[in-house]
């Protein structure tokens, strides 16, 4: 197997966890089982359905012009729509993605298929204005499906007010439609922030960071969301790769194998969707292998409260 910095691979771990479940299965191969459909919830405020799975475009995405990995960025959305997923998520803060995820989009003929999710941040009004059009020139889509405050804790309450005005409107003209607030910090601030927002204001979505190293939302802000009927979406779900280096070396335990997490990556991914608050996750890839893995996530039985507490005790014997 390969390591790096002696360490294995997300890749080693997945043909670990796919031989184990070969193993344990009965009849054919785990590798050649007919995929499951994948689980949809349903948005508060609409009860439009949405698959649980979706993909992020950070760093990722942010590939310029590069023929190759065009290609394989490609080859990931269609796998990611054959599957049955819908949201990718991007921002005009990831570098060329939102141009790369726009021409993409087009050259596969998608765009009809895709839940467009992107974001806008800036504290003046008229640069806001003109960066929520540059968006839509680089995602070559003068319409989204949903449009996000980003990192919303910089914005005063007075500009917060002023810019949930703009995308309203620019929702009532049919634009947008739904809009949300996010932030990308394992922080009580943040949290609060959200929690705040979602209290004083109507809001579809949040976008919130999320995994099993860094569970700070599970102590107030994911109780508000359900309560206030706002949908949640779940960024660094890997917590930038946090989690595969801590299990580094590991297999997944039985228990979990038993419970329909073959791989780490599903164990990951379905301990954040086992919590009912929890509309998608969006790991980003750039592998078709990896991207399989993570629709399989969105499969099959989720784990209960207990089950749930099971697994974040076992992870956090590793970090």
């Amino acid at each position: 197997m390969n390591k790096i910095n002696g360490l294995y691979t997300r890749r080693d771990m997945l043909n670990l966890g796919a031989g184990l479940a070969a193993s344990t299965l009965p009849g054919s191969s785990w590798a050649q089982a007919a995929p499951q459909a994948l689980i949809t919830r349903p948005i508060p405020r609409t009860k439009e359905p949405l698959p649980v799975i979706g993909l992020g475009t950070a760093i990722i995405f942010d590939i310029g012009n590069d023929p190759t990995q065009r290609a394989e960025r490609a080859k990931v959305i269609s796998t990611f729509l054959a599957g049955g997923a819908r949201l990718i998520d991007t921002a005009p803060s990831y570098g060329s993605a939102e141009s790369v995820v726009g021409d993409l989009l087009a050259d596969l003929k998608v765009r009809d298929k895709v839940f467009l999710a992107t974001k806008v941040r800036s504290n003046d009004n008229a640069a806001f204005v003109a960066q929520m059009k540059q968006s839509q020139q680089r995602l070559r889509s003068p319409k989204f499906d949903l449009m996000q405050l980003h990192n919303v804790g910089f914005l005063d309450r007075g500009m917060m007010a002023s810019q949930l005005a703009i995308v309203r409107e620019w929702k009532q003209q049919g634009v947008f439609r739904y809009i949300g607030v996010t932030h990308s910090q394992d922080q009580p601030r943040a949290n609060d922030r959200l929690i705040e927002i979602m209290r004083q204001e109507t809001i579809d979505f949040i976008q919130v960071n999320y995994s099993m190293a860094e569970r700070s939302v599970e102590q107030r802000l994911l109780a508000t969301a359900a309560d206030t009927g706002t949908a949640v979406l779940c960024n660094l779900p890997f917590a930038r790769g946090v989690l595969f280096r801590a299990v580094s070396g590991n297999t997944v335990p039985a228990w979990a194998t038993e419970a329909g997490m073959a791989t780490w990556g599903q164990f990951f991914l379905k301990y954040l969707l086992g919590h009912t608050a929890v509309n998608a996750v969006m790991p980003g890839t750039d592998k078709v292998e990896y991207m399989l893995d993570n629709l399989d996530a969105g499969r099959g039985q989720m784990p209960d409260a207990a089950m749930r507490s099971r697994m974040a005790a076992h992870i956090d014997a590793l970090l």
